[in-house]
């Protein structure tokens, strides 16, 4: 990022907008409360420090010439990849569950919600600073494993370990494990309007 916003800054032809990805891992971890964009009560933790380092560094680009918008991914659901394929399999096996208690918020997003968010992003160029790339309906991680054994016909009975889901997802296990509340209050303000605002039309398009 810091040799993408350098060459930006000594372009002849700088280019009117620069994306950068960041994740709500910027805001640590969280209770059930809702986050926006505006949430400055993040928790000190490497996921807060390493999103704050790289949003300041790409913020460096913004000048007259060129507009910063950095997004922050929530977890993305995808029929190719990511972290639902990685659920999938215990489903399908009748060994899906809630993790640990389930009380903990996800905050997701389609897939093609967040591609037309960046496109949204790059075609209005009045529009700058942060975006939760989250949809506007985050569920709790029991309704979540609830709603994804009902699209798939399955049970949903067996409780996933912290520890067990840290071994498949590596890192990417926090999100899931302590959960965030986190709202796409900019975007939706900025008039982007979401294909799949509710988890169950997400599951019945990517599962079907």
């Amino acid at each position: 990022t810091q040799e993408l916003v350098d060459k930006i800054k000594n372009a002849d032809t700088p280019p009117h907008t620069f994306i950068s990805g960041s994740a709500i891992g910027f805001y640590g971890r969280q209770d059930s409360q809702p986050i926006d964009e505006s949430f400055n009560e993040c928790t000190q933790e490497f996921s807060h420090t390493l999103c704050k380092e790289w949003e300041s560094i790409a913020q460096n680009a913004q000048s007259d010439t060129t507009r910063v918008c950095i997004i922050r991914t929530g977890i993305v659901l995808s029929s190719h990849g990511g972290a639902l394929s990685k659920m999938l399999p215990a489903y399908k096996f009748a060994l899906g569950g809630p993790i640990a208690n389930g009380g903990q918020m996800m905050s997701w997003i389609h897939i093609d919600d967040i591609i037309g968010m960046i496109m949204y992003l790059v075609e209005e160029q009045s529009l700058k600073g942060v975006f939760n790339a989250t949809a506007p309906n985050p569920v709790s991680n029991a309704e979540f494993s609830s709603m994804l054994a009902q699209s798939l016909n399955r049970p949903n009975f067996f409780r996933m370990p912290a520890k067990v889901l840290t071994l498949l997802l590596g890192e990417m296990a926090e999100l899931l494990i302590y959960g965030q509340n986190v709202r796409p209050n900019n975007i939706t303000q900025a008039g982007y309007r979401f294909h799949y605002p509710e988890l169950k039309e997400a599951f019945s398009h990517l599962l079907r």
